[in-house]
């Protein structure tokens, strides 16, 4: 318990430590603000953690293509967004919740990066935040998804979300299909933060234009589930 009251302590005394870069990143325009952003989160990310004792392992990185992409990730747990951000450093916002919009500095940091609030009770709002994402991809910043929608906490993946892939569908954007192995055991196993290694894996790209829509999402889980459960390494 001891670490994980450190982490937590450590979470909002560092978040003020990033203002003073703030001012230069809102100051720039894209693709140079992603790029700059992408920086300061990445220093961020990288010291929690450290903190954490987390290892992480990154495979495929080759896999990345220099262009804007959509991530399509599994999700096992709360620290799969900072080793998203650590495991490449290729620009790159997300797509999240609207209420993580009531934490302290990181809203601020995450509208630079080109992040996308949903309101998921709000459908309108979501197709409207939709289209804002397309323009985001169309500036230059890759976007990552969760197409399960919720953590799966070392479960069996969930399956994807045909909807959440619209926005690789909308601006003909690659997907990536990203395989995360192992964060649920850095916090949701035990319900503390406990030390351990995840394992990161960039699949093959997936090019909307060269498969039907409704097959996309679908192509993507399998190609993830296969690493995830061990067919694949």
């Amino acid at each position: 318990m001891i670490r994980t009251a450190i982490w937590f302590i450590t979470f909002f005394a560092v978040l003020p430590l990033t203002l003073p870069f703030y001012p230069k990143a809102k100051r720039l325009t894209p693709p140079e603000r992603y790029a700059y952003v992408q920086t300061v989160a990445y220093t961020w990310a990288s010291f929690l953690l450290r903190i954490a004792g987390a290892r992480v392992r990154v495979h495929g990185q080759e896999n990345i293509p220099n262009e804007p992409v959509v991530y399509v990730a599994n999700h096992q747990g709360n620290f799969d967004v900072p080793i998203m951000i650590t495991a490449t450093k290729h620009p790159k916002a997300f797509i999240s919740k609207i209420e993580v919009q009531k934490f302290p500095i990181i809203p601020r940091w995450m509208e630079l990066m080109g992040c996308i609030f949903i309101d998921r009770s709000d459908r309108r709002q979501s197709i409207k935040a939709i289209r804002s994402g397309v323009e985001t991809i169309q500036s230059g910043q890759s976007i990552i998804v969760f197409p399960e929608g919720t953590r799966s906490k070392g479960g069996p993946i969930k399956e994807f979300k045909a909807g959440s892939l619209t926005l690789a569908t909308s601006s003909g954007a690659k997907i990536v299909p990203v395989a995360i192995k192992g964060s649920h055991h850095l916090l949701e196993t035990k319900n503390r933060i406990t030390p351990g290694t995840v394992d990161v894996t960039f699949l093959p790209v997936i090019d909307p234009a060269d498969v039907p829509n409704k097959e996309i999402a679908a192509l993507a889980e399998t190609m993830i589930r296969r690493v995830v459960e061990g067919e694949e390494s």
